[in-house]
């Protein structure tokens, strides 16, 4: 299914600058309070695995920037990715991205639950412009991802040919982002006293992206069996009237 924009709009002029430094940024609380937990979970399996490398983006609610028409437009998804960004001084913190200019295009975005009129799906092309129409027409995401948690509901639409089409999940109900080379698909369970909807990561032979605390659970696991096979074989040279510490 392909969201069609009007053919006869005028296409915008999208200038790539940066944001001046007295430019006032959005501050709006988030619409869910699962929205900051989802996306913190994705970016911690990425980190775990060792996915995250230092030249890449990885943010939650952080402005992403373009000049459309003359106007400075900032958006502000759930969770994007961006391959390649150039560094910034030591000592500075970067408070939005403009792609082109500090470095690659967003490769992947992602919005969790909203149903206001600049919602995920809102194609709006006039200011404050339809997050849809944005990542779309402006940005031009490969990939976005829209997830509402409640439902469970997962649309993963691509861009082809200008426009978004939306994907079709495979036999286990995922979907394969490019971008990462990865699997993306609901998993229901607990994380940090927290039981939901998860979006978690599968890599290309169907495993499962571990979580840090998951990573440290099976590394106690691990090591409470290597104790307890220690302690076996204690115990049997103990039998055989050997003293297990004078042969460690």
């Amino acid at each position: 299914m392909v969201l069609q924009v009007h053919p006869t709009q005028k296409e915008p002029t999208i200038i790539w600058e940066a944001l001046p430094a007295d430019f006032i940024l959005p501050d709006d609380p988030v619409e869910n309070i699962q929205q900051p937990t989802l996306a913190a979970a994705l970016t911690d399996a990425l980190g775990a695995t060792g996915r995250i490398q230092p030249q890449m983006l990885i943010g939650s609610n952080f402005g992403l920037v373009a000049t459309v028409n003359n106007k400075i437009v900032v958006k502000a998804p759930d969770w994007f990715y961006v391959p390649q960004v150039q560094p910034v001084a030591f000592g500075v913190i970067r408070r939005s991205y403009t792609q082109h200019l500090e470095g690659a295009a967003v490769a992947i975005v992602m919005e969790f639950l909203s149903d206001t009129e600049g919602g995920e799906l809102s194609v709006r092309s006039t200011p404050p412009y339809g997050k849809l129409y944005f990542y779309e027409r402006i940005l031009k995401v490969p990939t976005y991802v829209t997830y509402d948690p409640y439902e469970p509901n997962l649309e993963v639409r691509c861009l082809q040919n200008g426009q978004y089409t939306l994907q079709q999940a495979d036999a286990n109900g995922r979907f394969w982002i490019p971008e990462v080379e990865l699997f993306i698909g609901i998993w229901q369970g607990e994380r940090l006293c927290q039981t939901t909807n998860w979006l978690r990561w599968w890599d290309k032979e169907g495993n499962l992206l571990l979580w840090s605390n998951e990573q440290a659970e099976q590394e106690r696991q691990r090591a409470e069996q290597e104790r307890q096979r220690a302690d076996i074989l204690a115990a049997k040279l103990r039998e055989l009237n050997i003293d297990p510490d004078a042969i460690a």
